[in-house]
C-alpha cells in the first residue's frame, strides 16, 4: 500500500466517523483535567450506592422468599395424607411440591448470588476502567510517535531525498 493511499483511507475514515462514536483513542480535550473521559461520552458508570441498593433488594427478596415461600413440609404432609387415603391427587401434589422446591431453590440461589456479587462489582469496574485507560493512553502515545513528521502529512519526508531524482 502506497503512502498516499494510506493517507486517503485515513481521511475517508475520519470523514465517516466525524460526530460518531470514537473507539480508537481518547478525545484531545477531555475537559476538567481529571485524566478521565467525561461520562457524557457514553462510559459505563457504576456508583456504589446503586450497587448497594441492588444488593439490598436482592437480600430482602431472599429473606421474604425464605420466610413465605417454603411450603414443602405442609404440602408434602397433605400429599402424603391424600396418597394414604387412596387419592391420585396426592402423587400430583407431591410432584408439584418437588418442582416448586426446585424452582424456589434456584431463585434463592440467584438472589444470594446477586447480593454477594454487588459487593465486588464496583471494584471490578474500577479496575477495568483503569486498565482500559492505560491501554488507550499507550496507544495514543504510540500513535503520536508516528505523527512526528518532518513535513506535511501525506507528503514524502524531504529528509530521505527525492525519489524522482533517483
Amino acid at each position: 500500500m502506497a503512502w498516499d493511499e494510506w493517507e486517503q483511507l485515513k481521511s475517508e475514515a475520519a470523514e465517516r466517523s466525524s460526530g460518531g462514536m470514537q473507539l480508537n483513542r481518547l478525545p484531545d480535550d477531555m475537559g476538567g483535567g481529571s485524566g478521565r473521559p467525561p461520562s457524557s461520552a457514553g462510559d459505563l458508570e457504576v456508583h456504589q450506592k446503586d450497587l448497594v441498593a441492588i444488593g439490598k433488594e436482592a437480600h430482602t427478596l431472599y429473606d421474604q422468599l425464605w420466610d413465605k415461600a417454603r411450603l414443602k413440609e405442609a404440602v408434602d404432609g397433605a400429599a402424603g395424607d391424600l396418597t394414604a387415603q387412596g387419592f391420585a391427587l396426592g402423587a400430583g401434589l407431591s410432584h408439584v411440591s418437588l418442582k416448586w422446591s426446585t424452582q424456589l431453590n434456584s431463585l434463592l440461589d440467584a438472589c444470594a448470588h446477586i447480593s454477594n456479587h454487588m459487593q465486588v462489582t464496583r471494584r471490578i469496574h474500577d479496575d477495568d476502567e483503569a486498565y482500559i485507560l492505560r491501554q488507550m493512553s499507550s496507544i495514543a502515545a504510540l500513535d503520536a510517535g508516528f505523527d512526528e513528521r518532518s513535513g506535511p502529512p501525506g507528503k514524502p519526508n524531504p529528509n530521505y531525498g527525492d525519489d524522482k531524482k533517483k
